[in-house]
């Protein structure tokens, strides 16, 4: 493992991840539970203290740090497969869940993100209501600067805009949308298995703060 100075995840993570991907199933997994724990718990433990700690020095606001669980829920799935081949992280300020910062290493590449997956309660009719106000023009701009910077946008749950708001507004597209984050794609696995990791995170992480900061007001 590297050090925490310049620490990033094995190569045998990446490796790990992408077996499980190719032997999805329980008795492969109880085989290698071990390699899980060496290769993918321990070390996403670890880089979830050293990632918190250092967002909360540089934002000035604690971060809680969640692993979100290998075992897929396949309840109501028709991919009964058990496991996810992912590692899924993500950083939320403390005293709420939303909107966060994410990290997602997959078998074949890197993927950081921020915003919020689902407006809660009243929050989604203070997003539209916002985003049809004078807000509205500011939140457009911000997410203009981050499509200019590589940055891709979530999709937006609904195909047209919700009945009864004003489809001709500038900014009615935006309505579409019940959760909003921007994400940050690399082509490959190296930037989370080689380099500062930490610091490839924070980099893109504070280009997302102008769309955190202004969700947080949702």
């Amino acid at each position: 493992m590297s050090t925490s100075s310049n620490w990033h995840f094995e190569e045998a993570t990446v490796q790990f991840l992408n077996n499980l991907r190719a032997n999805n199933d329980r008795e492969w997994f109880q085989a290698n539970k071990s390699t899980y724990e060496e290769c993918f718990k321990e070390p996403a433990e670890f880089f979830c203290q050293m990632m918190a700690e250092h967002l909360s020095d540089q934002l000035k606001c604690n971060f809680t740090p969640k692993i979100y669980r290998i075992y897929r829920d396949v309840r109501f799935s028709k991919d009964k497969t058990p496991y996810n081949a992912h590692m899924h992280i993500s950083f939320s300020p403390a005293g709420r869940k939303m909107p966060a910062y994410f990290f997602g290493l997959q078998p074949d590449n890197l993927t950081l993100g921020a915003g919020t997956f689902d407006f809660k309660g009243h929050a989604l009719d203070t997003y539209r209501k916002r985003t049809l106000g004078t807000e509205g023009k500011k939140l457009a701009l911000i997410l203009d600067r981050l499509e200019g910077l590589g940055f891709r946008l979530s999709e937006p749950a609904l195909k047209r805009v919700p009945r009864g708001f004003d489809a001709e507004s500038p900014h009615a597209h935006l309505l579409r949308h019940k959760g909003l984050a921007g994400w940050y794609d690399f082509p490959d696995t190296a930037p989370a298995t080689s380099g500062d990791l930490v610091a490839t995170c924070t980099e893109n992480f504070i280009r997302l703060q102008p769309l955190v900061k202004w969700l947080a007001d949702c």
